[in-house]
């Protein structure tokens, strides 16, 4: 891995201070960017409240701007004022982010806490280093969610029951961005799964899945934050929607709404953590001080006593148990259960990290039309 002059310093900083940081000076307050909702409270009690009532003083400061990380932190670079100090993204937009220089690469091993089971880092998180820059979490999935009572005997068990609106009449919700939507348009109009990413990179496949959005467009009802398609399910006002399986979790087993969940064609990805690049130095500190602890086997096992997302380290599986309130086995909601991941869809980051800011332009421009 190439290290910048500034990592190379910052590796020797954290190997010379040790893992708490003693010798350097800290800064007291952070900003931790994320999603809100099911998941940023689960952050909220597996680490950043133990972390403050081991660390006094400490004030956490929580934005919930995750979904506008990239657009944000140009800005940021741009006008010099960085106010972030630790963004929560997807694993398309962390490779966006490093390969911009908008954040810091990371040696993970060096920065990051050892496995218990006596691995490195690297050995521990694996395949989903999916960047120089990135800080793995999670592994979640966009999924679909639909009102039991609405579809009777009928409940849908394939992802093209979007598309099927004579069979399951009423609103459907659908993130307002590209991602999860065309390649789903796709695989409901016939591609092949191997073949969507090399269809989606051209033209006419683009055109194609815009064609397939278009049959259900004026049925949809198109969110921005992940907690809205839970909350229209509730109210009734959708039939079905997409979302993150977590906040589906909680809307079923921790709120009792009379929601089911389909996992065909979910779409499977990374999340974790990235740095802002150009920190000062004491802020830099207390991040770094904080990620190793956030990120360490036990607390992404804690994590996923609050919400159904698969810990990112292998060292932590071992440790996912009964959910923290509820004591209901956590392993069977999980988006990896051999019972969910019958017919995943694993989403291609780096298409994404490539195509994303095009994407993104022309779904704007279709759905203004």
């Amino acid at each position: 891995m190439k290290l910048t002059k500034t990592l190379l310093a910052t590796s020797a900083l954290t190997v010379a201070a040790g893992a708490a940081f003693a010798d350097a000076h800290m800064a007291s307050d952070m900003t931790l960017v994320s999603w809100g909702g099911a998941y940023q409270a689960s952050q909220t009690k597996a680490y950043s409240e133990p972390y403050m009532a081991a660390n006094s003083g400490v004030n956490i400061v929580w934005d919930e701007s995750s979904a506008e990380a990239v657009a944000k932190l140009r800005a940021m670079n741009e006008s010099g004022n960085i106010t972030w100090d630790l963004v929560d993204v997807e694993a398309a937009d962390a490779i966006r982010l490093c390969d911009e220089g908008l954040a810091m690469e990371i040696d993970h091993d060096a920065m990051l806490a050892a496995g218990n089971d006596g691995s490195t880092a690297s050995e521990d998180f694996g395949d989903s280093i999916i960047s120089d820059c990135f800080i793995p979490q999670i592994v979640f999935s966009t999924t679909v969610g639909y009102r039991a009572d609405m579809v009777g005997d009928n409940a849908p068990d394939s992802i093209c029951a979007i598309f099927d609106t004579e069979t399951y009449p009423g609103k459907r919700a659908l993130n307002k961005r590209p991602l999860a939507n065309m390649e789903w348009a796709l695989l409901c109009d016939g591609v092949a799964k191997d073949d969507i990413y090399d269809v989606l990179a051209t033209p006419e496949g683009q055109d194609q899945a815009f064609a397939k959005l278009d049959t259900i467009k004026n049925d949809v009802i198109w969110w921005s934050a992940a907690a809205e398609t839970p909350q229209l399910l509730a109210d009734g006002e959708i039939v079905m929607g997409s979302t993150y399986n977590g906040r589906l979790f909680s809307a079923i087993a921790e709120q009792g709404q009379p929601i089911g969940m389909l996992w065909d064609a979910q779409m499977l990805d990374f999340d974790g953590w990235v740095i802002p690049a150009g920190l000062p130095e004491d802020r830099l500190a207390r991040v770094l001080d904080f990620v190793s602890y956030a990120t360490d086997t036990q607390r992404l096992a804690d994590q996923a006593a609050y919400i159904s997302y698969g810990p990112a380290r292998a060292s932590s599986a071992p440790l996912v148990g009964n959910h923290a309130e509820l004591g209901i086995p956590m392993a069977p909601h999980m988006p990896t259960d051999p019972n969910n991941s019958k017919n995943v869809f694993v989403t291609q980051y780096d298409f994404w990290a490539d195509y994303r800011d095009d994407l993104d332009a022309k779904f704007q421009a279709w759905l203004a039309q």
